[in-house]
């Protein structure tokens, strides 16, 4: 049994072929270009997102030299588009989930901000897809096409469905978090009138494709966070990872029932299977990998390699502090206009300083999410289970570790999210489950702990000088 896994992101599209030992037999990266026409904005080429997902796929194919039996999918979850039903074709830009510009419509929602809170279970937030739907509709004018988030419409193209998932569903704002079914009054506050998508489990065949050769069923359908929070194991309450690709997404298993974070996290549907629905708190901070990509475009490291090349040559930042909010504040601070800051720059700090500090500022907003999971839950987080492509960093993994004094499992795998979408399809297709993988390492922290609080109120010092630059 082969599952071809396709991890649809944001700056890219994995595709793995894994066989039902949980061995990796190919994978394959196919770029995706993302463009910010304006301050604010972000979209994608509909076109490139179905090429990289095609292409991707058949690459993994032919290297791998197998017989793939099922295809699995995720997503980036509040990617939003317009596009006909007829024929398939896009009607605007993939409006992609960093992009703000849905901030008037979440203004112009502001009194009833609390009840669709209550409702869905997230904040009012362009960040979320309902809020993006809006403001796309609004430019389209009625009547033209459907708006849904990017799954549907890759699905539509693979299999001729109308169909979406539980998980993806849950970070619309348009889902009833307690029944996890459509939500009517949520639809009608944000004046959509839209195809509503069938929901489907995450672990349920939803048709059949032959893009890959040979009609194999398309199933393991999931957003990408909760598909890496399952592939990491997190199936107690209170188990919690972090996926580090273009931003820093930290989930918590919450338990069989919702809960409605005090602390400004979210809470969605963790996984919906035949007989087990579990819900979780998340938190995001929308820039971590794309920080680096920042920096390597406008010439301050000259490529992502330098964070570990450059950072781990100093044992500290020479008083600079890094607040990566390049593209707004997520959880829990919800503040879509914060800018991102190098604080504290002086003669002292060389390149080396500044790589260091990017480190503990991507670290120090998952302690920050971590310390509101904690705060919820009522207990602190035993272990962090870490995945994604800036797993890598040596330095960023410590760092991580020090400023949360607790032990960091890093995955034996960066592709947590297709290792996750493809265990789903494989319990779809057959009712067995992968393998669980151990951790490459742990690593464990080596500051104490008076060290990390410094650190911290140092870090969030910037934060509120940041913060109060965007009020001004």
């Amino acid at each position: 049994m082969n599952i071809l896994a396709i991890d649809q992101g944001t700056s890219s599209t994995k595709a793995l072929v894994v066989d039902a030992g949980g061995t990796v037999l190919a994978e394959a990266d196919h770029p995706v270009t993302v463009t910010t026409p304006a301050p604010g904005a972000v979209e994608v080429d509909p076109m490139s997102l179905l090429t990289s997902v095609v292409e991707g796929g058949r690459r993994a194919v032919a290297a791998a030299g197998v017989r793939i039996d099922g295809v699995a999918l995720a997503n980036q979850g509040e990617t939003v588009l317009a596009w006909d039903r007829t024929d398939g074709k896009p009607l605007s830009p993939g409006i992609v989930w960093q992009d703000r510009r849905a901030r008037t419509v979440c203004d112009s929602l502001a009194d009833h901000a609390g009840r669709l809170t209550a409702l869905t279970g997230l904040p009012l937030d362009p960040y979320f897809s309902a809020p993006k739907m809006r403001w796309l509709r609004d430019r389209l004018g009625t009547g033209a096409g459907v708006v849904t988030t990017t799954d549907t419409w890759l699905l539509h193209h693979l299999t001729g469905e109308f169909v979406t998932d539980a998980t993806t569903a849950s970070r619309s704002m348009l889902l009833d978090l307690d029944t996890a079914e459509w939500s009517g009054e949520a639809f009608g506050l944000f004046g959509l009138d839209e195809p509503r998508p069938r929901i489907a489990r995450n672990d349920e065949i939803v048709g059949e494709t032959g893009v890959y050769g040979t009609a194999v069923p398309v199933a393991g359908i999931v957003v990408d966070q909760q598909a890496a929070l399952w592939a990491q194991r997190c199936r107690e309450p209170g188990d919690a990872k972090c996926t580090y690709g273009t931003g820093a997404f930290l989930l918590a298993n919450a338990g069989g029932a919702p809960v409605r974070s005090a602390h400004g996290l979210t809470s969605s549907l963790a996984w919906d299977l035949a007989g087990e629905r579990r819900w979780c708190l998340d938190g995001q901070a929308y820039t971590a990998g794309q920080a680096l990509t920042w920096l390597s475009t406008v010439g301050l490291i000259d490529n992502p390699a330098d964070l570990d090349v450059l950072g781990g040559t100093v044992g500290d930042t020479a008083g600079v502090a890094f607040v990566p909010s390049l593209a707004g504040l997520g959880a829990p601070h919800w503040r879509p206009d914060a800018t991102g800051a190098f604080v504290g720059l002086n003669l002292a700090a060389s390149r080396a300083h500044l790589a260091r500090a990017v480190c503990v500022g991507i670290a120090a907003q998952v302690v920050d999410l971590a310390d509101t999971v904690a705060a919820d839950l009522g207990l602190p987080l035993p272990r962090l289970r870490a995945d994604g492509g800036l797993t890598r960093s040596r330095v960023l993994m410590q760092i991580q570790a020090d400023l949360l004094q607790t032990p960091v499992e890093v995955a034996h795998a960066p592709h947590a999210t297709a290792l996750g979408a493809a265990d789903l399809a494989l319990r779809a297709l057959t009712g067995a489950s992968l393998p669980p993988p151990p951790p490459a390492r742990v690593v464990t922290p080596e500051r104490t702990a008076q060290w990390a609080q410094e650190q911290m109120a140092h870090w969030r010092s910037a934060l509120d000088l940041t913060r109060r630059w965007s009020e001004s």
